[in-house]
């Protein structure tokens, strides 16, 4: 997981993931350019269509989120506040304190 977060172009990645993030690189910076043929390499690399789908979702859902969040000026807090909430979050998750 780091390597990939570090450099997912890197060739110590298995293929099939390497595929799968180009693939998506390419979903998310130019969907309009993203046809059949895209799909080849990354199932060729072994990646069953399932999992590509959902891939896909994912990379959809995210996409769409941060849309939402870039057109309302949504702030990104610190990362001392992201691990002053960690162990509340684990614990109760996305439910709000009573």
């Amino acid at each position: 997981m780091a390597q990939a977060l570090e450099d997912w172009r890197s060739p110590t990645l298995r293929e099939g993931l390497r595929a799968t993030l180009d693939f998506l690189d390419r979903l998310t910076l130019a969907p309009d350019e993203i046809g059949p043929e895209d799909v080849e390499p990354v199932l060729a690399a072994g990646v069953s269509e399932e999992a590509l789908a959902d891939a896909i979702h994912v990379c959809a859902l995210f996409n769409t989120i941060d849309r939402i969040a870039d057109a309302l000026g949504f702030e990104v807090p610190s990362d001392d506040y992201f691990r002053s909430r960690a162990g509340p979050f684990l614990e109760q998750g996305y439910a709000l304190p009573p």
